[in-house]
């Protein structure tokens, strides 16, 4: 079945607008002309970042190339962050000045840090995205350390699971650039413990892991205020550093509620279970800057992949005036948490496994996501 005509625009090269990609490339629709508006071409998989950061993975591995996938879907490729929206003229408006006119609207840009929380923080600290950026800073940051003769401290704020693996894959990574006693890492968090959504069993594998490598834990005292050098806590223990990293939560881009989009209290676009905006029907949104409603989603890659194929199918369906379909997401998923040596841990619900086989078994479900986005 075919339609008038109608322009989709994917914002964003995230989980779901890969699928969405590659649906489309399988089985186009006539008259639907899409068009990808993407700050970043090539697209960070979250499932094997850690990885990555420990170097166990290339830039190639763990990136998804765009441009092979717009190809394949017929797709325009935008290369430029989005940055503003009108939706009475149904116009996006790119950093470069340029607008995208659509008549659908999918949304698909992921979170960052809530880096402004903390003050001091955007001059003193590092975010963990956008993911290029924080490579780069680790670059910088081993050549610091094997220039240091003392100890070496690197602070991570954040003791959920992204804090925990980035503080695991950076003591692995800096250890095999220079073996020896300098480096000590810690993790900084005003909660009581670590990884606060999971079960005591995995805490408990975290924490031994954690112990063994010799990574500090500085839980349940509030971090105020950064300075060269320095984070000053609430009860007045500052901690002095070498480099800072911030997993502290996450926030949407500002445009998204300046726009009339209906949002959360944390600025994420309001989504039905169809993955449509609440308040505007010819938008959608998935991943990390959705919030469904009726269901408090953690942000984590796992939803934003799942949601992918109800996604493309929702989009040709409302190209189409067809009824949509609702993204139903599981009650317990499988998580697994790297610890940046080739060892991970696995939890669903209230099931915990540990061991070098949990990462093969990691990497191999990470592999076959890639794959199926690889074209050529």
């Amino acid at each position: 079945m075919a339609v008038k005509k109608c322009e989709i625009v994917l914002v964003g090269g995230g989980h779901s607008h890969v699928e969405v990609l590659r649906q489309f490339g399988e089985q186009a629709v006539e008259g639907v002309a899409l068009t990808v508006v993407a700050r970043d071409v090539h697209t960070p998989y979250s499932g094997m970042v850690p990885g990555y950061l420990a170097g166990h993975y290339s830039h190639a591995d763990c990136h998804v190339d765009l441009s092979p996938l717009a190809r394949l879907a017929g797709a325009r490729l935008v290369h430029v962050a989005a940055e503003g929206l009108d939706t009475q003229k149904r116009h996006l408006r790119c950093s470069d000045g340029s607008i995208v006119t659509y008549d659908l609207l999918s949304i698909d840009i992921g979170s960052t840090p809530p880096a402004s929380n903390i003050e001091g923080a955007r001059e003193h600290a590092i975010p963990v995205k956008p993911i290029d950026q924080l490579l780069s800073e680790i670059e910088a940051l081993e050549k610091r350390y094997l220039r240091q003769s003392g100890p070496f401290r690197v602070l991570v704020l954040g003791a959920g699971a992204g804090g925990v693996e980035l503080a695991l894959a950076l003591d692995h990574r800096l250890r095999q650039v220079a073996a020896g006693g300098g480096l000590k890492v810690t993790i900084v968090d005003g909660a009581a413990d670590i990884l606060p959504s999971h079960v005591g069993a995995v805490r408990r594998r975290m924490r031994r892991a954690l112990a063994e490598r010799g990574i500090d834990l500085e839980l349940a005292t509030r971090a105020t205020g950064f300075e060269a050098g320095v984070l000053h806590r609430a009860d007045g223990a500052d901690l002095a550093f070498d480099a800072a990293f911030l997993v502290t939560g996450a926030q949407a881009a500002g445009w998204l509620g300046e726009s009339g989009l209906s949002v959360d209290k944390d600025g994420f676009v309001e989504v039905e279970e169809t993955m449509r905006s609440v308040s505007h029907p010819d938008i959608f949104a998935s991943g990390d800057v959705a919030a469904m409603k009726g269901h408090a989603l953690p942000k984590a890659g796992v939803y934003a992949v799942r949601q992918g194929p109800v996604l493309a199918q929702n989009l040709r369906r409302a190209a189409l005036g067809q009824a949509l379909i609702p993204f139903q997401p599981q009650r317990h998923i499988l998580a697994l948490i790297s610890t940046g040596d080739c060892y991970a841990i696995a939890s669903r619900g209230r099931f915990a496994v540990a061991g070098r086989w949990v990462w093969r078994l990691k990497d191999w479900i990470d592999r076959r996501w890639m794959a199926r986005y690889e074209v050529g």
